[in-house]
């Protein structure tokens, strides 16, 4: 065999042993949260994962995989998973759903709730500037909801997002990223380069690290539920079954709001496209409606 053949023949094994390594993240991936790499984010592996191959005096994703198959670490199999979970997010995203929340969704349900509670789950909150944003909008409006009990759940399946999310940290391109710079000075402080969202804020929001397929920390049912740019990056298979968890835990008549590029369609009959708030969806009542379970309280 000639020098240039036995090179060739050791790339293709390199190349072939380099692509096996990330079908096997990939499936960790999918087999811990449900998500699935598009062939788009898969070969961003090797970035999404240097800090983690650092930490660990591993050289590359061959070596990280022959770790994670002794079935041993779980912290590094941890460690992977939160590397590779995207955890975009922003104050305030998307704007215009925002808007239509604080002015005509709120408003609704402070009318038409018999009791003077409103509880919100933010289903995938990533580093938690949603729920963050929800807690800005009910201090805004302070006034209006005088003698309420309200309860915003907060969870995801990273724990470093939550971990993140619990600090109220945020770095000065975080903030920068849709927050009024009058929200700014009056809901955060400054801690060295960063900005922490203060007390008052921190204590409206009780964030968990739980997983959408198998939730623990949920209980009884939610006047609105948040699932937003999460569900597509399931299967469709996989996002029905996210749907029956969220119709599980979502009060009849209550309402759930997706991201722009997702849908209810063709996907579950538990919710309906509203004809009063656009973007939302509501939930289906009937025959089929879960029975009303307690408010337990997440430990």
């Amino acid at each position: 065999m000639s020098d240039g053949v036995a090179r060739a023949a050791v790339a293709e094994t390199s190349r072939t042993s380099f692509t096996s390594a990330m079908r096997v993240l990939a499936g960790l991936l999918e087999s811990r949260t449900g998500q699935i790499l598009a062939e788009n984010r898969i070969w961003r592996i090797e970035t999404a994962l240097k800090p983690v191959l650092r930490a660990n005096a591993l050289p590359d994703l061959e070596a990280l995989v022959a770790r994670l198959l002794s079935g041993t670490e779980r912290q590094l199999s941890d460690d992977v998973v939160n590397a590779l979970l995207n955890n975009e997010s922003s104050f305030f995203r998307d704007l215009q759903t925002f808007d239509m929340i604080a002015r005509e969704l709120l408003p609704h349900m402070q009318q038409t709730r018999s009791e003077r509670v409103l509880r919100i789950w933010c289903a995938g909150c990533s580093t938690g500037q949603e729920a963050y944003s929800l807690a800005m909008q009910f201090r805004k409006d302070q006034d209006r909801w005088q003698g309420w009990r309200i309860s915003i759940l907060a969870t995801d399946i990273s724990t470093a997002a939550v971990a993140r999310a619990k600090s109220g940290i945020f770095s000065q391109i975080d903030v920068q990223r849709g927050l009024a710079i009058t929200d700014l000075l009056r809901f955060f402080e400054p801690v060295g380069d960063d900005w922490k969202a203060n007390d008052d804020l921190r204590r409206m929001i009780d964030f968990r690290v739980d997983n959408l397929f198998d939730p623990q920390v949920p209980g009884g049912h939610y006047d609105l539920i948040l699932c937003r740019n999460v569900l597509l990056y399931f299967s469709l298979d996989m996002r029905r079954k996210a749907f029956q968890r969220l119709a599980q835990y979502s009060r009849s008549g209550g309402y759930l709001l997706l991201g722009a590029g997702e849908t209810v369609i063709g996907q579950t009959e538990e919710f309906a496209s509203s004809r009063d708030f656009r973007g939302s969806y509501e939930r289906r009542g009937g025959p089929g409606e879960i029975a009303e379970q307690p408010i337990r309280r997440a430990r």
